[in-house]
């Protein structure tokens, strides 16, 4: 795609991102820039640190586009955090540290919240989508295989929905695409509010 196609600018290296925002039919340029810090702050809530986390990612991306004089298009940003009894469950430090947290996550209800963000020059808006997933109980044994085909290990909570976890959900309430990453109603609206409709 060349840069006179491109409409929106993608925030992100997640590949699931990149095809569920194919998914709108948005042609988009992908923006790759530093990180920012995922700590959470000191007593803050779980949909609070989201949030903040996709405005900087997108307030970063928005001041790269001014730093590399690129054509201000909409710029997207998203993040998505796993939530269980209140606490922030983050990505895994290692395979042992995705073994505890699946551990965590088994016969329990946990929250999946991905806040999005979409900045263009001074103007940003946000949204917020929360999804339920239930896990069935699960063995250690399957615990282990599942960690040890990898999949687990730089996603939130320590698994993906779209993958081999699927296995794992008994049920679920909310948006199957938030629970990936990237929640496409949301998505859609906020584009549509900086001019951007989705193709099908």
């Amino acid at each position: 795609m060349t840069r006179s196609e491109c409409r929106i600018y993608l925030a992100s290296r997640s590949p699931r991102r990149r095809e569920l925002l194919q998914q709108l039919g948005v042609a988009f340029e992908e923006l790759q820039g530093a990180d920012v810090d995922e700590t959470p702050l000191a007593g803050e809530a779980p949909d609070a640190y989201v949030m903040r986390l996709a405005r900087a990612k997108a307030e970063l991306g928005a001041r790269q586009l001014t730093a590399r004089k690129l054509r201000a298009h909409p710029l997207l940003a998203a993040d998505t955090t796993v939530v269980l009894d209140g606490e922030i469950l983050g990505k895994p430090d290692d395979a042992e540290h995705a073994q505890r947290l699946l551990r965590r996550l088994s016969g329990k209800t946990h929250q999946v919240l991905t806040a999005v963000a979409v900045a263009q020059q001074d103007r940003l808006e946000t949204a917020l989508s929360a999804s339920a997933v239930e896990f069935r109980q699960m063995e250690d044994a399957e615990i282990r295989d599942y960690v040890a085909g990898s999949e687990p290990l730089d996603k939130a909570g320590a698994y993906a929905i779209q993958g081999h976890a699927a296995i794992f959900v008994r049920a679920l309430t909310g948006s199957y695409s938030g629970i990936m990453g990237l929640p496409l109603i949301e998505t859609a609206e906020l584009l549509r509010r900086f001019g951007i409709a989705s193709k099908f």
